[in-house]
C-alpha cells in the first residue's frame, strides 16, 4: 500500500521524516554554494580574474539557493545594482515558495 510521506524503493521504505531531512541538507547545501558562490564572484572581480558565468548563479538559485544568493548577494554587495538579479532572484524565490506551498505541504498535511 503507498500511503503519502512514504516512498518505497527496492531496498525498503523511507519514511517521510527521513525525505524531509534529506531534503532539508540538500537546501542547506545548495544555498551555501550560492552564498560561497557570489563571494567568490565578488573577490574575482575585485582582482580583475575569470569571472564565475551568470548563468551559473542563476542555476544554483533554481537548483534551490535563492535564499543564499540573495543573501549572499547583499552580504557581499555583489550584483545588487543588475535588474536581472534585483527582480529575477526574488521572482525565483517566490516561484520556490510557491511549489512548497502548492505541492509539498498538502503531502505533509495528510501524514
Amino acid at each position: 500500500m503507498c500511503f503519502p510521506g512514504k516512498i518505497y524503493t527496492a531496498y525498503g521504505e523511507i519514511k517521510a521524516m527521513d525525505t524531509s531531512f534529506i531534503f532539508f541538507m540538500y537546501l542547506l547545501l545548495v544555498n551555501a554554494v550560492a552564498f560561497s558562490l557570489m563571494g567568490i564572484d565578488k573577490r574575482k572581480a575585485r582582482k580583475n580574474e575569470y569571472r564565475i558565468p551568470e548563468k551559473n548563479l542563476f542555476m544554483w538559485a533554481i537548483a534551490g539557493g535563492s535564499v543564499g544568493s540573495i543573501t549572499g548577494m547583499y552580504f557581499f554587495r555583489h550584483k545588487t545594482r543588475h535588474p536581472s538579479f534585483q527582480i529575477g532572484m526574488p521572482l525565483i524565490l517566490l516561484v520556490q515558495i510557491y511549489i512548497c506551498i502548492r505541492f509539498l505541504l498538502p503531502v505533509y498535511a495528510l501524514i
